[in-house]
């Protein structure tokens, strides 16, 4: 069983609820334009690193007619997403050995995977799974913005929890995580110099601002909800006996932060993830 990145980089909750916010229906006639796919066809897309699977099942929901395979090295994120979502195959693999023929697929989708393998690999393996004029969509964060509400800064209970724990290697190195970073120019031209044609890129501006009107209460309280996961589970993965205090410090600040919500004292605290699409075809 392999089991580092959900125990050691980012949890389940954290990636689940984070993406289902970012690949909301709401928010899919960005991805739509930028992914250009027919939705009159039968396609078979295989989504790559797909962590608990928001994204295929968002996909699922977008085009209705794909069959749709993802695939994930981490056991626990793929047994999540099969007790969790229907209507995917969810398949444990690596995205440098794919599990699968030549020219099997018509479309490959990763979203935030790219910056962590080698690009010779990353690359060369979807262009072979794809079939000939089979589409590559490559998803990557950007910088963005977040600006906190005053009632969830770090409570005096998480720094003396954090300031606790015995300084470690840094996790990020150990486990080689973003160790191929590309700029916004380099990875357009990484991908032709792949084998790529025709190769194009956009911007998804994802807005998450509880406040703002547009959005139902239930969106809004979902993105409350998902920082308070997010937080919690990097409290537990430090696998500290005197996490306690830091618990229930993060439970009492968003919960207050519900309470403002529904109470319409607007924070108009916001997080806004740019996510670039780099879109190209099997030449």
């Amino acid at each position: 069983m392999n089991n580092i990145w959900s125990d050691h980089v980012q949890g389940i909750m954290t990636l689940y609820l984070s993406r289902k916010l970012r690949f909301d229906d709401i928010f899919f006639t960005q991805y739509e334009k930028l992914f250009n796919l027919d939705h009159n066809k039968d396609l078979k897309i295989l989504e790559i690193g797909c962590g608990p699977g928001a994204l295929a099942e968002s996909l699922h929901r977008w085009y209705p007619k794909a069959q749709i395979t993802a695939i994930d090295r981490d056991s626990i994120f793929i047994s999540f997403a099969r007790d969790n979502i229907s209507g995917v195959r969810f398949l444990e693999g690596d995205a440098t050995h794919l599990p699968f023929e030549n020219d099997s697929f018509d479309v490959t989708i990763s979203n935030t995977v790219q910056e962590h393998i080698e690009p010779s690999a990353f690359w060369g393996e979807q262009r072979r799974v794809l079939k000939p004029g089979g589409v590559c969509l490559c998803l990557s964060a950007r910088k963005g913005i977040h600006c906190p509400a005053p009632c969830l800064e770090m409570t005096n209970e998480e720094k003396e929890f954090w300031d606790s724990l015995p300084q470690s290697e840094d996790e990020l190195k150990k486990y080689n995580v973003c160790r191929f970073p590309m700029s916004e120019a380099e990875l357009p031209t990484s991908m032709e110099s792949h084998g790529f044609i025709d190769v194009t890129t956009g911007f998804a501006i994802i807005d998450l601002t509880p406040d703002a009107t547009k959005y139902s209460d239930k969106m809004a309280e979902a993105m409350i909800e998902a920082g308070r996961q997010s937080s919690l589970e990097a409290i537990r993965s430090a696998h500290s006996d005197h996490a306690e205090k830091a618990i229930s410090a993060v439970n009492d600040k968003y919960e207050e932060r519900l309470r403002l919500y529904r109470s319409g004292i607007k924070q108009w605290d916001t997080s806004v993830s740019v996510t670039m699409v780099i879109r190209g075809t099997k030449g």
